[in-house]
């Protein structure tokens, strides 16, 4: 289970479940049909050194409620917007902004 950590939100390793802020990294397609497309985030652990990764929502619509990992803080709101690459999040208070689609996960 996921817990606040300051501004983020730590995830466990499936293997040690021990809580960290993994930010994830975005893994290109590889099909020369998808140049450029992101299809999956990859994560590590630090400390057991396990790797996993997770498929980019593709199946995200306007109006369901996105957690988005981002380098400063984790943000929590709703699809505004959906494009083939990034997605507009509402955020507290009724804040606008653009994210890439990667980052985002329907919570």
């Amino acid at each position: 289970m996921s817990r606040s950590a300051g501004p983020h939100t730590a995830d466990p390793c499936p293997r040690c479940f021990v809580e960290a802020v993994r930010l994830g990294t975005p893994l290109p397609a590889t099909a020369p049909s998808t140049v450029g497309a992101v299809t999956a985030v990859a994560y590590a652990c630090d400390r057991c050194t396990h790797t996993w990764t997770r498929p980019v929502e593709d199946d995200l619509v306007v109006h369901d409620i996105v957690r988005v990992d981002l380098p400063e803080a984790t943000l929590y709101g709703e699809a505004w917007q959906v494009e083939e690459d990034r997605v507009q999040v509402r955020g507290p208070g009724g804040t606008l902004r653009w994210v890439e689609r990667w980052r985002a996960i329907i919570y």
